[in-house]
């Protein structure tokens, strides 16, 4: 009986996703609220097709917020944005009423701004009124 299986193709030296300009997403259970608050809080280019957000980000980058009613926010931080100083911006997303996460007693105890000091990247999280987290990370 001949030997019916096929030969694995050598792999490419590119892989197609090389050079994809690849997007994350995440969900939230009110695309209008997300909508205002990444617009008018975090002060974002937001845009809408088909009920999915698209938020332009520095760089020509984005990321897609979807509805999902059964939404349950990830334990992680979904979107992180690089800062120049991240006091600078803790400060002025505070008086845009962003509240900074705090995280007392903990490995990654912050201060009294919300920022973590102990080592690594200077970073602060926040949530979105999705209670999904992202962070401002000083580059």
């Amino acid at each position: 009986m001949p030997d019916q299986t096929q030969p694995t193709p050598a792999p490419s030296t590119e892989s197609p996703l090389a050079g994809s300009a690849a997007f994350s997403g995440f969900s939230v259970p009110d695309t209008e609220a997300a909508r205002q608050f990444y617009e008018q809080v975090l002060g974002l280019e937001v845009s809408e097709a088909n009920g999915i957000l698209t938020l332009h980000l520095g760089g020509g980058h984005r990321a897609i917020a979807y509805p999902k009613p059964d939404h349950v926010p990830a334990g992680f931080t979904v979107l992180n944005f690089p800062v120049a100083d991240i006091d600078a911006a803790v400060a002025e997303l505070s008086g845009r009423g962003v509240a900074f996460e705090r995280y007392e007693g903990t490995p990654m105890a912050t201060d009294e701004q919300g920022v973590f000091r102990g080592g690594g990247p200077l970073i602060a999280w926040f949530k979105d009124p999705a209670g999904n987290v992202f962070s401002v990370i000083q580059d």
